[in-house]
């Protein structure tokens, strides 16, 4: 059964159907929380299984795709390619959902360069960013996501300045920037749930523990720290258009609502005053310098959306009845005369 109540969703399947193989990752690991959430989340928005590319790098990260959606297409690339590879797939095939899987040595070290590109040409994929602040697959080395001071088990200290994934997705044009802790189950499925409706890149950094070697009391990425310390932007959730409901409420209020699948969600309304537009930009800037200044705290939630983001297959006017993928090699290889005329155009 879903968390929202229902057991089969909008076309027809079990929670089941949207699972992998059995994970290998250390007892405890954040990284399974998130995986769990991913299930869940394709399960409600009804995605179908096989309509879903899974892409990691190297790292424990890029070992989730393994254990989500086991019918979806797969595809493991060398560490930091990622990106590369999700937007080869995407613009082959747009019509299918892109859930990339990597890890913050993956994506702000040897991968920074594939990331930021794949930001700024808005590639339509889901990123999330398994951010433990450690290389926990060779033994806890800081990562570049590590703040100033931080400490490892050995007592070793960070001494270089950490890497705002969500700033600088923002600063490069990111229509859809979101910050999450793999703890907090409910705001993480309404944002990968957001995410792959949202038409662009859609990046979550999500804060997700490494029980092994990064979990120490004084963590910042710690479940410890995550608990006592996540401020939430707002109390978040998403709903479909086919589970849309026209409901009105006062401000600060709650009230619970019943959806056509069955389930019941309870939509929250913050008090006046207290809102958060995250269509505003500079408000996204400000709250990003409040977290980096505010070195007790962390931010979470939707940061930035850009609902009319233009993605990277409608700007390379890339068919959409039927995609590059299903052409034939004699439909896509041009003929002499063909060629020679492409070539003539350049003259």
């Amino acid at each position: 059964m879903s968390d929202n109540g229902a057991k089969t969703n909008a076309i027809g399947l079990t929670v089941d159907e949207y699972k992998g193989s059995k994970t290998t990752l250390c007892l405890g690991c954040g990284h399974d929380q998130i995986t769990r959430e991913i299930i869940q989340a394709t399960f409600q928005s009804g995605l179908d299984p096989y309509n879903l590319v899974k892409t990691s790098g190297i790292g424990c990260s890029s070992k989730t795709p393994a254990y989500f959606v086991a019918q979806g297409y797969g595809i493991n690339s060398v560490h930091g390619r990622m990106p590369s590879i999700a937007t080869g797939a995407n613009c082959a095939n747009p019509q299918l959902v892109t859930i990339g899987v990597s890890g913050d040595g993956d994506t702000a070290s040897i991968g920074l360069g594939q990331f930021m590109h794949a930001v700024r040409r808005n590639t339509n994929m889901v990123y999330i960013v398994e951010n433990n602040g450690v290389y926990g697959l060779t033994k806890g080395q800081f990562s570049a996501t590590s703040e100033k001071g931080s400490k490892k088990k050995g007592g070793d200290t960070n001494d270089y300045a950490d890497i705002d994934l969500c700033a600088m997705a923002l600063e490069l044009g990111c229509g859809f920037v979101a910050r999450s802790f793999s703890g907090d189950q409910k705001q993480m499925i309404s944002l990968i749930r957001a995410a792959i409706a949202h038409d662009g890149m859609a990046i979550i950094d999500c804060i997700s523990p490494c029980v092994t070697f990064n979990n120490l009391s004084d963590s910042t990425k710690g479940f410890q720290f995550l608990r006592d310390n996540n401020i939430k932007l707002h109390d978040i959730g998403y709903v479909a258009d086919y589970e849309a409901e026209q409901v009105e409420q006062a401000p600060g209020g709650s009230l619970e609502v019943s959806m056509p699948n069955g389930g019941v969600i309870t939509l929250s309304a913050l008090p006046e005053g207290h809102e958060y537009d995250a269509t505003d930009v500079h408000a996204a800037r400000a709250v990003l310098e409040k977290d980096r200044l505010d070195a007790g705290h962390v931010y979470t939630g939707l940061i930035y959306i850009d609902p009319d983001s233009t993605p990277l297959h409608k700007t390379l006017e890339l068919p959409a009845d039927r995609p590059l993928a299903k052409y034939g090699e004699d439909e896509l290889r041009p003929d002499r005369a063909a060629f020679e005329g492409i070539l003539d155009s350049f003259c």
